[in-house]
C-alpha cells in the first residue's frame, strides 16, 4: 500500500498520521500530536482524584494510606515499560523518516516493536513476580504501619500481578504514537479512565473490595488498552509487528533503545528517591508544610500537564524529521513547540502569581498552611518555566539517539537535587527545602542547554545521513 504524503487527504489512518510526522505545516502538526496528549494527561488526573474519592467514602484512612504507600511501585511499573516503549517509540519514528530515503529502513520496524513490546512483558513478568515472592519486606519498605499493613499489601499485590498488562501498555502507547497517531492514544488512555471508573465502582462500592478492588480495577482497564492498542496496530500499522518471530537481540535494536530508555527508568527511581526525602525534611516542620506541599501541586498540575503534552508529543515528530534528515523542519518543530512551552508557563505563571493568594485560599482556609503555600507556590511557578524547556531539550535528545545526553538530563535532577536539598535545610531551614527543586531545575535546565550546544555538530552529522542529498553538504 503507498499513500501519499503531500496532502492531508487520505484514505486511511496510517496516512493521514504520517503526513502529520513528513509534511503538515508545524503548527498543524503540533496540535494533532500534542493536545491529545495533554488531554489524556488531564483525564488521568481527574481519574486520580475520583479514584481516591471511591477509597475516601469507605472512610478508612489505612486504605487511603495503602494508596499513597503504593504509588512508588506504580511509578516504578510504568518505568519498566518506558525502559522499552520510550526506546522503541523514538526508533521507530527514526526508522519511518529514513524510510522516505532507504525503505528498507522500514523493515527493521518489525523487529524493534516485536523487541519492545515483548521486552516490556519479560521485564515485567521478572519484576511482578520478584516483588509477589518479597512481598511482606517491600510493604514494609514501602513505609506501612500496623494499621496500613494489611490494605497495602493487598493493594501492591494484585498491583504486581498485572505488572505485565501495565508495563505493556504503557509500552504500546509509545508504539502507537511513534506512528503520529496521538488521536488513537488518547481515545485509547480516555476509554481506560472510563472503564477504570465503571470498574471501580464495581468493585470498590458494589462488592467491596477496598483497595484490591481499586488495584483490580486498574488492571483490568489497562490490559482493555492493551487489547485496544495491539488491535489498532494490526489494522493499520504497514511496519509494526508484534509478533514473537521478530523479537531480537540485535545490538542494533539493543543499543539505541536501551540508550534512551534507561534514562526513564532511572529518572523514574530518582523521582521516588527525592519524594521521600522531600517528605521527610518537611515533616519536620509540623503538617502544615506536607499540606501546603500537596495543595501547590495540584494547583500546578494543569498546566504541567499541558507542557508535558507538548514536550512528550513532540518527540515522534522530532526523531521523524531526524530519521529523514529533514533539519529545516526539525528546528521549525522545536521552535514551535518551545513557543508553546513558554506561552503556556507565561500566561499561567503570571496570572497565578498575581492572584496567588486568593487562589490557594480557594483549597484551604488554614492561614498558616496559606501563608507556606503561597511560598510554595511561588517556588514551584518558577521552576515550572525551567522545566518546560528542560523536558523539551531531553524529548530532542531521546529523538535524535543522543544517549548519553539523554540519560545525563534523566538523572541530573535526583542526582542534584538531594545534596541541594539538605544543603538549603542546613543553611536555610524551611526556605531552603521549598526553593531546593527550583533550584535544580535550574541547574539542569544549564547542563541541557550546554549539552545540547555540544551536540549540535552530532546532529547535524545525523541529519545528513538521513538526507543523502545533504551529506556533502553538511560534512564537507
Amino acid at each position: 500500500m503507498t499513500t501519499s504524503l503531500e496532502s492531508p487527504v487520505q484514505t486511511d489512518a496510517v496516512g493521514t498520521n504520517r503526513w502529520y510526522l513528513s509534511a503538515a505545516p508545524i503548527v498543524r502538526a503540533l496540535v494533532h500530536l500534542c493536545v491529545p496528549m495533554a488531554a489524556a494527561m488531564i483525564v488521568g488526573a481527574v481519574y486520580n482524584v475520583i479514584n481516591a474519592g471511591f477509597i475516601g467514602s469507605l472512610h478508612d484512612p489505612a486504605l487511603l494510606a495503602a494508596i499513597t504507600l503504593g504509588a512508588p511501585i506504580l511509578g516504578l511499573v510504568m518505568a519498566v515499560g518506558g525502559v522499552f516503549g520510550v526506546g522503541g517509540g523514538a526508533l521507530i519514528s527514526r526508522l519511518l523518516g529514513a524510510a522516505e530515503h532507504d525503505p528498507a529502513k522500514a523493515g527493521e520496524i518489525k523487529h524493534v516493536s516485536s523487541f519492545a513490546v515483548w521486552g516490556a512483558v519479560i521485564a515485567g513478568t521478572v519484576f511482578g513476580g520478584t516483588g509477589l515472592l518479597l512481598l511482606h519486606p517491600l510493604v514494609t519498605a514501602l513505609g506501612a504501619d500496623a494499621a496500613a499493613v494489611p490494605p497495602t499489601t493487598a493493594y501492591v499485590a494484585v498491583m504486581l500481578a498485572f505488572v505485565p498488562v501495565l508495563a505493556a501498555a504503557f509500552c504500546l502507547e509509545q508504539i502507537v504514537r511513534a506512528e503520529g497517531a496521538a488521536r488513537q492514544v488518547m481515545i485509547g488512555l480516555i476509554a481506560s479512565t472510563v472503564g477504570n471508573v465503571v470498574f471501580d465502582v464495581l468493585f470498590i462500592l458494589v462488592l467491596h473490595w477496598g483497595v484490591a478492588g481499586a488495584a483490580l480495577a486498574m488492571g483490568l482497564a489497562n490490559l482493555g488498552v492493551v487489547a485496544y492498542f495491539v488491535a489498532w496496530l494490526q489494522r493499520n500499522s504497514e511496519h509494526v509487528s508484534l509478533a514473537p518471530r521478530w523479537f531480537t537481540l540485535s545490538p542494533a535494536v539493543l543499543k539505541p533503545v536501551f540508550g534512551v530508555g534507561v534514562g526513564e527508568l532511572l529518572q523514574s527511581a530518582f523521582l521516588i528517591v527525592t519524594s521521600l526525602v522531600l517528605n521527610n525534611l518537611a515533616v519536620a516542620y509540623g503538617d502544615s508544610p506536607l499540606a501546603a506541599m500537596g495543595v501547590a501541586v495540584r494547583i500546578a498540575q494543569v498546566p504541567e500537564f499541558l507542557v508535558m503534552g507538548v514536550t512528550i508529543g513532540v518527540l515522534p515528530l522530532l526523531a521523524y524529521s531526524y530519521g529523514k534528515g529533514d533539519r529545516n523542519r526539525l528546528m521549525a518543530a522545536l521552535r514551535g513547540s518551545a513557543l508553546a512551552v513558554g506561552g503556556i508557563v507565561l500566561i499561567f505563571s503570571t496570572t497565578v502569581f498575581v492572584f496567588r493568594e486568593q487562589v490557594f485560599a480557594a483549597f484551604v482556609a488554614d492561614r498558616t498552611v496559606l501563608s507556606i503555600g503561597v511560598t510554595i507556590l511561588t517556588a514551584q511557578l518558577v521552576a515550572m518555566i525551567v522545566n518546560g524547556f528542560r523536558g523539551l531539550i531531553t524529548s530532542l535528545f531521546q529523538a535524535t539517539g543522543r544517549s548519553v545526553p539523554a540519560m545525563v538530563m534523566s538523572v541530573s535532577q535526583g542526582v542534584l537535587f538531594i545534596p541541594i536539598v539538605f544543603l538549603g535545610n542546613l543553611w536555610f531551614g524551611l526556605p531552603g527545602i521549598i526553593w531546593a527543586l527550583t533550584v535544580t531545575e535550574g541547574i539542569v535546565f544549564l547542563v541541557g542547554a550546554v549539552m545540547w550546544l555540544a551536540s549540535r555538530h552530532a546532529i547535524d552529522r545525523g541529519l545528513a545521513e538521513g538526507s543523502p542529498e545533504r551529506a556533502e553538504e553538511v560534512l564537507a
